[in-house]
């Protein structure tokens, strides 16, 4: 049986090679710290899993938490203080990637449409077969896409030496930097609030503003209270433990008798409408700009901000008239 520990086992292990990468490369300014960065990073995948085993009561090996929380300090302090940097990729010209665009021409999708292929596989035909740990058939299947694409880019490509789309992918994880980091760190922010009670709260002052039985005001505070607090936390899934514990369940579905999965994932959507238009969500709007070495970093959210508004228009009256 494949377990999901495995699959982040192997996401450490990439970070430890390019690390290793980092450390070696003297173009680097900040090489050395860096490197220990994006290596301390990797070592807490397998450490996690000792953690959890011990928390858990799991079998196995089990280690204390302290030094994973040390090592998650240490990780803000030198992100936090502008310790990583960029070396000089090694890369073809511009001439021969024009060459290459031409030679591949839309063949150079098909790396990508292997990943989301391959997770439908496993997740649809693969997750009773006992070939997956149980209920991790999707995550596992997406870990196993991008391995396979991996290996098709390379065919497609006729690139022979994995050593290159691992050089070519620490260049991106130079230039995306800590903000890779951003949207895991703000989904357990959403996890914190929810278990500090923010969401009991802020439900509390709807209750108190809200007029009694006013279905359509309170899908409108929990359609916006969505769409901000994500453009807030920079994160839908970091807003919607929040919003549906003060607003979505205790309201909508329990006092009002909507329909679960309509008021949920209409509500999900609505957080995603503010993820259009927030610089929080910096994987999607600010890493962008960057790899795209665009002027205005905030140009993505400029053309998107219409877009957003516009969805969560669109969510709020649909789930007025046909979540109830």
């Amino acid at each position: 049986m494949i377990k999901v520990e495995w699959l982040y086992w192997l996401i450490g292990l990439v970070f430890v090679v390019m690390a290793v990468q980092m450390a070696t490369d003297r173009s680097n300014p900040k090489r050395w710290t860096s490197a220990a960065f994006w290596g301390l990073l990797g070592l807490t995948f397998p450490y996690g899993t000792g953690v959890a085993n011990a928390t858990a009561g799991n079998g196995g090996w089990t280690l204390p938490a302290e030094p994973l929380g040390v090592a998650v300090l240490a990780l803000i302090v030198l992100a936090g203080f502008n310790f990583l940097g960029k070396g000089v990729p090694v890369t073809t010209t511009g001439e021969q990637r024009e060459a290459a665009a031409a030679r591949l021409g839309n063949k150079i999708f098909i790396p990508a449409l292997t990943i989301p292929l391959v997770a439908i596989v496993c997740a649809s035909v693969l997750d009773e077969s006992g070939l997956f740990e149980s209920g991790k058939a999707t995550l596992l299947g997406l870990g196993l896409g991008c391995i396979a694409a991996l290996v098709v880019g390379m065919l497609v490509t006729g690139e022979k030496k994995v050593s290159v789309p691992i050089h070519s992918g620490r260049s991106m994880l130079e230039a995306m930097g800590s903000a890779l980091l951003l949207p895991q760190l703000l989904a357990v922010l959403g996890s914190i609030f929810a278990a500090a009670g923010v969401g009991d709260q802020v439900g509390d002052i709807m209750n108190k503003v809200l007029p009694d039985d006013s279905k359509y005001l309170a899908v409108l505070a929990y359609c916006v209270g969505m769409f901000l607090f994500t453009v807030i936390m920079g994160n839908a899934f970091a807003a919607f433990p929040v919003m549906t514990a003060a607003i979505g369940w205790p309201v909508l579905i329990q006092q009002m008798h909507g329909n679960e999965p309509a008021v949920l994932a209409i509500g999900m959507l609505a957080g995603f409408a503010g993820t259009l238009c927030t610089p929080m969500a910096a994987n999607f709007n600010i890493v962008p700009a960057t790899l795209l070495e665009l002027k205005d970093q905030y140009g993505p959210i400029k053309a998107q901000l219409p877009t957003g508004i516009a969805l969560l228009g669109c969510c709020t009256v649909i789930m007025a008239l046909f979540a109830f």
